[in-house]
């Protein structure tokens, strides 16, 4: 699944092959650690395309459900219902979260839940331990829109979660912040990542008719 702004934005082969590098990069980053990967893949039918990609040595996990919310919480529930103590469920479109990041993530023994602030108003992580997990977090949102992490917030204050909240970061859904997050990664560790190389590669192509958007 292709970010769909971001392709409306640029064009879809630009899109596909930036996500696949997303996607390739937080990999990457992920392996470096001692978690156990499930990849979820949308739509439902596209397992044999997503191994035939990323290989077999992967978990997948097909995101069923009419929308993100209830895709994200049956995501939680089935992970959780395999014995799993805590779960980070984590977007594809912040391809540069550190290990650092994602280590304080995971250890938030002393919370009921962990989130990552998006400066759309979304979030870019959100997990839970098996007994603070609550369906009721993802029901009744406004998916897509900026009040996503204040309503979630409010549900959170609702039922008395203590929230550990990580540092708010920019996610890549235009491309306004593609290039917000080549900027800002010029000089760090991540610059010599496959998304920053295909970004390098593809600027006049990527950027040339931004102006007409």
């Amino acid at each position: 699944m292709v970010k769909s702004r971001l392709a409306k934005d640029s064009d879809i082969d630009s899109a596909l092959s930036l996500y696949r590098n997303f996607v390739l990069d937080l990999l990457k980053t992920l392996k470096t650690g001692r978690y156990r990967l499930k990849l979820c893949f949308y739509p439902p039918d596209a397992l044999d395309k997503v191994s035939a990609w990323l290989g077999k040595r992967y978990s997948y996990m097909p995101q069923k459900g009419k929308d993100l919310g209830e895709r994200m919480a049956n995501a939680f529930r089935e992970t959780f219902s395999e014995g799993f103590a805590k779960v980070l469920l984590i977007g594809s479109d912040l391809p540069d979260l550190t290990r650092s990041l994602i280590s304080e993530a995971y250890e938030f023994n002393d919370y009921d839940a962990v989130i990552g602030p998006s400066l759309d108003g979304g979030y870019y992580l959100i997990g839970f331990k098996h007994d603070t997990f609550s369906p009721e977090i993802f029901e009744g949102m406004q998916w897509g829109t900026a009040r996503v992490l204040t309503d979630t917030m409010d549900v959170f204050r609702k039922k008395k979660y203590r929230v550990h909240i990580l540092p708010q970061k920019r996610d890549i859904d235009r491309l306004e912040d593609l290039r917000a997050f080549f900027e800002h990664n010029r000089n760090t560790e991540f610059a010599d990542s496959g998304t920053m190389a295909f970004i390098r590669n593809n600027w006049n192509k990527l950027f040339s008719e931004t102006k007409k958007h």
